[in-house]
């Protein structure tokens, strides 16, 4: 694939950094902070920036786990975050590869849109299961996230850059 210019070459991702930034969001999102509509979900995130960096490691069973995870945590219906995330890590399937010809700020929109899917699945599957609506507040997650999802994307891709290679042969 031809980088875009001024793009960096990025070092393989670590797997333990992978896994232990999984297992951090989890936990975050597992702090007794109260579920209201309007959090934003760090799993979410984590999982669509992995999927995109990484999907041969991190993909649909990966997010299927982790929602499974969540659900039983916050005694939701079993299944509900599982199927989120995983029509979550379907959209980036079939978008990561357009996506990493942006910046980060410029795939925050894009984000947007299939965090707000998910969230919406997330309101549905409730739904028909006999929940009320959460109300507009639940409008809010998708966009929150998509805020943070340019400093999440910083941030995990700073263990992978490299500095450049200065060759002592070579003019500038």
């Amino acid at each position: 694939m031809i980088m875009p210019r001024g793009q960096l070459l990025l070092m393989p991702a670590n797997p333990v950094f992978l896994a232990v930034s999984l297992v951090a969001a989890l936990a975050l999102n597992m702090l007794p902070l109260g579920r209201t509509p309007w959090m934003p979900d760090l799993v979410m995130i984590l999982l669509a920036f992995w999927g995109m960096h990484q999907p041969l490691r991190v993909g649909m069973g990966t997010a299927f786990a982790m929602g499974l995870c969540m659900d039983v945590q916050q005694s939701a219906l079993l299944g509900q975050h599982a199927l989120a995330y995983a029509v979550l890590m379907y959209g980036i399937a079939l978008t990561h590869r357009r996506l990493h010809w942006y910046s980060a700020v410029s795939q925050a929109p894009q984000m947007a849109a299939l965090f707000a899917l998910a969230h919406a699945v997330q309101v549905v599957v409730g739904l028909l299961a006999g929940g009320a609506l959460p109300g507009w507040s639940v409008l809010a997650a998708p966009g929150l996230e998509a805020l943070l999802w340019a400093p999440a994307s910083w941030l995990l891709l700073a263990p992978q850059r490299r500095a450049p290679d200065r060759d002592e042969k070579r003019k500038p």
